[in-house]
């Protein structure tokens, strides 16, 4: 169908949409303004903000990269926009593993650091092969307690680039294991597996600007690797799954969202374009959007995957 607009929103798939958002009422695109705000701006006038994560405890507060900054920042209901860690070693994308430690890939570091919930900070992992890592981007913590993350190289900001490629890294900390699970990627960015872990997409922001699904085996390798969809405006960088298996993917235009078989649902239509986002809130169904200098909020009916 055309493309309709709501507000912030560009649908495309109305009753794909309507599952994520039943309460907005579809407009004309012509019509300025016939729909209130959708879209909270919870915090502004920072750096460029990154990697998004929601942390429950005491109350819940979302983690995020100011990465100019050299700053790990943190935003609760309760108290606002306050400091998580400074410096950060300009911190990029993170997440929580099952222990509910912080995981972070840090450019300037060049490594993926674990920080213990007494704050002491400690290196999982900064070199593959005898070789320093890249600019490690964006990370996920698989339900084994695994991590996966992405190592492109335009975080390097000069440093001379030692690893052959850009790769997507599987740590296996118990078994004190380190796999290369894909090499083929231009830059490989944001990463994310569906709700039953058998499917890993991963974003390429390089040439291809599209997201890739990979079929996941038992042995912890990835196979069969196909694109999923194409983002037709800028390049994909942060995605994440919900738990019917759609991908939120962040875009030049904002968060474009798509259907587990691949079509594009809509758009949510953020005032600045978005870099990375989570799900998060006491049942999991705010999306947190981190979009050049601001994070933003949007309610919905769709309830994040982990």
């Amino acid at each position: 169908m055309a493309a309709r607009a709501a507000g912030d929103f560009d649908v495309r798939d109305e009753a794909e949409f309507k599952k994520i958002f039943p309460n907005v009422t579809q407009v004309d695109a012509s019509i300025d303004g016939a729909a209130s705000s959708n879209i909270k701006k919870l915090a502004g006038n920072l750096g460029f903000l990154e990697g998004p994560v929601w942390n429950s405890a005491g109350g819940g507060f979302v983690v995020f990269s100011d990465i100019p900054g050299d700053e790990l920042k943190k935003w609760s209901e309760k108290e606002g926009l306050a400091s998580f860690r400074k410096p950060s070693n300009n911190a990029n994308g993170n997440c929580l593993d099952l222990q509910g430690r912080l995981i972070t890939c840090e450019h300037g570091a060049r490594r993926v650091s674990i920080t213990e919930k007494d704050g002491s900070i400690h290196t999982l992992m900064d070199q593959f092969e005898g070789k320093k890592l890249n600019s490690p981007n964006d990370v996920v913590v698989k339900s084994d307690g695994t991590v996966w993350f992405t190592d492109p190289d335009y975080g390097l900001g000069g440093k001379p680039k030692e690893q052959e490629g850009n790769y997507v890294f599987r740590v296996d900390p118990k078994a004190k294991s380190i796999k290369v699970v894909v090499k083929d990627f231009d830059k490989p960015n944001g990463l994310c597996f569906s709700p039953d872990e058998k499917k890993l997409y991963i974003a390429d922001s390089g040439k291809p600007r599209h997201i890739r699904v990979f079929d996941v085996q038992r042995d912890g390798l990835i196979t069969n690797g196909r694109v999923f969809c194409a983002i037709d405006k800028g390049g994909p960088d942060g995605i994440r799954c919900d738990k019917d298996g759609r991908i939120f993917s962040s875009a030049g235009d904002g968060v474009q969202m798509f259907a587990p078989d691949g079509h594009l649902i809509g758009k949510i239509l953020v005032p600045e374009s978005p870099a990375n986002l989570c799900f998060g809130g006491p049942e999991n169904k705010t999306l947190y959007i981190t979009a050049r200098k601001s994070l933003y909020s949007v309610s919905l009916s769709a309830r994040g995957n982990k």
